[in-house]
């Protein structure tokens, strides 16, 4: 898997159909898993299914995302949230990954339609102004299947990369990168992990995301593992520092519920567990 993608631009008519796409209750659009492929079909180029560019959509569109902006800096969130960042501890995390490097990357998965529904216009909005407000975050390359044309084009307006390859979640980390996760499947996390299976890689990531010690209490309470989907997030969960993020609004719980800060801060000589090929 080469360690990023090519950048999308949305002038490419050929269609996609890898996704099934079904519309859950709170709102965001969720992914089933896809059928098991080579890595040279994973790596099959991607553009949106529409390929119409509209112009009074795409500036009702920025409009929204422009406001919702406005509404998470504002709001008494947005002050926790960066007071959290901004602590020694988290501080500390962060540098810990940062090394020698000055910088990283943010990659988005699983965004979901910003121009459908309110948690990922939300969840954009966030990672825009962690963007615009820590200058230790470069370049921001997001990637849905879902994606529109129109959404593609404002994401490019506010700043982000389209990837025009699915990768789904397995992106080799060769330097320090922060992946903005919050709410995707267990698989994308799961395939992320397996694909930096080295202390020395992870090491290299931070993760915004589900928690991992939610994945682990719905294991224990139900008995299972997550339908076989987050083995390597379930045996990597103990070793990962996780730091829990305050909703405090209620307004804003769909959007950022059980979500936290992960960091991985392993021996490089230490063996991470084996997961056999019937594990995943």
């Amino acid at each position: 898997m080469p360690a990023s993608a090519k950048i999308f631009t949305p002038t490419d008519p050929t269609p996609n159909d890898d996704w099934t796409v079904v519309v859950p209750r709170r709102g965001k659009p969720r992914k089933f898993v896809p059928k098991v492929k080579t890595p040279e079909e994973q790596l099959q180029p991607w553009v949106p299914t529409d390929v119409e560019i509209d112009p009074d959509r795409e500036s009702k569109l920025i409009s929204r995302m422009e406001n919702c902006i406005k509404r998470i800096e504002s709001s008494q969130f947005y002050q926790t949230f960066v007071e959290q960042m901004q602590s020694q501890e988290v501080l500390d995390s962060f540098r810990a990954v940062l090394g020698s490097e000055t910088n990283m990357p943010m990659v988005i998965y699983g965004i979901g339609s910003i121009d459908s529904y309110d948690p990922p216009r939300l969840q954009l909005s966030l990672a825009i102004l962690m963007k615009r407000n820590f200058n230790w975050i470069s370049e921001v390359e997001v990637f849905d299947p879902i994606l529109t044309t129109t959404e593609s084009r404002v994401l490019q307006t506010f700043g982000c990369s389209v990837l025009s390859v699915n990768e789904q979640g397995r992106r080799r980390v060769v330097k320090p990168t922060l992946f903005f996760m919050p709410h995707c499947e267990a698989y994308l996390y799961d395939n992320l992990l397996n694909t930096n299976w080295r202390a020395e890689d992870l090491n290299k990531m931070v993760l915004f995301g589900n928690s991992f010690e939610v994945y682990q209490k719905i294991t224990e309470l139900n008995n299972s593992t997550i339908n076989g989907m987050a083995n390597h997030i379930l045996a990597i969960q103990r070793l990962a520092t996780e730091y829990k993020i305050d909703i405090v609004s209620d307004e804003l719980f769909a959007a950022f519920n059980y979500t936290s800060w992960h960091f991985f801060r392993l021996d490089l000589k230490s063996e991470l567990p084996v997961i056999s090929a019937d594990d995943d």
